[in-house]
């Protein structure tokens, strides 16, 4: 991964900076540095971890916590106890109870960097690729201390054993304002602190990029990362996924967001989950959809050869061959419909609704507000029978490359459509026309 995700975050606090403003330290530096009470020569413990509380725009620490060892429990010093991070040590003021510091008590928003930061995986927007954090990059201020990066080369890794003289690298480091904790409400305190993209770059990455790289998560970061979709990106990703991904992603959705998704995805999409879905999860699943919807899915799902009737959708428009441009465009401007409807008109007969052709909204909107659908119209039509099976209409996609195919009767009388993208989601050809 490049370096240009760097924020030019190390900088001083005050406007005429000198070297006492600030200092960069990694994590790796400070983990099992000795902790010493200020006064005492002998050490209390050692660092085993940097406690932080999120904030925007970045992470302040809150307190360490301090391992003793011989069997002896752990203790927590608030950050305000610390009174500075010497080379050989960390020192600490004395306790209020002048004893021992209290034990560490997790808060909400509160990680801990080696447990939750440490080894994790972040999903890398450049190289669409998953990279793994080596160390975290931290800003000292004025008695204050900051996440500023995480450091994904393997330096990270040398300084963590003590052999960061060896490195011969340079350290990539990725902004904290790229890498954040994902959604606090809709996972639970372990998966809060994984890692991944901001929840905008998520939703800008391809549906496609976005299920390879579910696939190779763990459960926890799987579901890390698609807690924080909204239901139309869920569903497209869900669709994208291999079915082993799939299943896992099903498995763990909460009853409404489930059906949430599952709104967003037409029937053959939804036949096509459910079909690799474990049988009690199945039925699980159709429950959430409509009762009419349901008896289409388990429709194709039972059948040996699913047709195209069963796949078929009733949103398309249709005009007579003798509408002028500018009045079917007025009527397409002032519908409902979903733009993945309106890629055709097609043309047919009053009364009996035999198809005559089809008019390309590419084509329309190029010609003349006066001109008739007859006379931009294509014909014959591309079309499948009803009774067509789904090879079949994946023969015809994939020889002709359109958005949709008609589907007609034996006497080319039009029912409905059939969508690409219902048909051929698994495979490498895509619409040209």
């Amino acid at each position: 991964m490049p370096n240009q995700m760097n924020m030019p975050v190390a900088k001083p606090l005050s406007s005429s900076p000198t070297a006492e403003d600030y200092r960069l330290l990694y994590f790796s530096e400070l983990l099992k540095r000795p902790v010493r009470v200020t006064g005492r020569k002998e050490r209390i413990g050692r660092v085993s971890d940097l406690v932080f509380r999120l904030a925007e725009p970045y992470p302040e620490a809150a307190g360490i916590y301090i391992e003793h060892g011989w069997g002896q429990p752990a203790e927590f010093a608030a950050w305000d106890k610390v009174i500075r991070i010497e080379p050989g040590a960390v020192i600490v003021a004395r306790p209020d109870n002048g004893e021992s510091f209290p034990p560490f008590v997790d808060q909400p928003g509160w990680i801990l960097v080696n447990e939750h930061l440490m080894g994790r995986t972040i999903l890398d927007m450049d190289g669409r690729k998953i990279e793994v954090v080596n160390d975290v990059h931290l800003l000292e201020s004025r008695g204050r201390m900051l996440i500023v990066h995480v450091d994904i080369s393997f330096n990270g890794f040398l300084r963590k054993w003590g052999l960061g003289r060896f490195s011969r690298m340079k350290d990539s480091l990725i902004s904290w304002r790229y890498v954040q904790p994902l959604s606090l409400e809709d996972v639970g305190a372990k998966d809060a602190v994984t890692l991944s993209l901001t929840r905008q770059q998520i939703h800008e990455l391809p549906s496609e990029d976005l299920a390879d790289a579910l696939e190779e998560l763990s459960g926890d970061e799987q579901q890390a990362v698609f807690s924080v979709l909204d239901d139309e990106k869920a569903a497209e990703t869900l669709i994208a996924a291999e079915p082993r991904t799939q299943r896992q992603l099903v498995a763990d959705l909460r009853r409404e967001k489930a059906r949430n998704i599952l709104s967003e995805m037409s029937v053959p999409q939804l036949a096509d989950l459910f079909s690799v879905l474990p049988h009690d999860e199945m039925m699980k699943m159709i429950e959430l959809v409509p009762p009419e919807e349901s008896k289409r899915i388990m429709a194709i799902i039972s059948e040996q050869e699913t047709t195209a009737q069963s796949l078929m959708s009733g949103e398309f428009l249709t005009a007579g061959e003798d509408a002028q441009v500018k009045d079917v465009l007025a009527r397409i401007r002032g519908s409902a419909n979903e733009p993945e409807t309106i890629s055709y008109v097609y043309v047919v007969a009053p009364d009996t609704e035999v198809l005559l052709g089809v008019a390309d909204l590419r084509e329309m909107i190029l010609a003349s507000d006066s001109a008739l659908l007859k006379d931009i119209m294509v014909s014959p039509v591309v079309s499948a029978l009803r009774d067509d099976t789904r090879e079949t209409l994946e023969e015809l996609f994939a020889k002709y490359c359109y958005r949709m195919i008609p589907v007609v009767d034996e006497n080319d009388c039009m029912f409905g459509v059939v969508k690409y993208k219902d048909i051929m989601a698994g495979l490498e050809i895509r619409p040209r026309r």
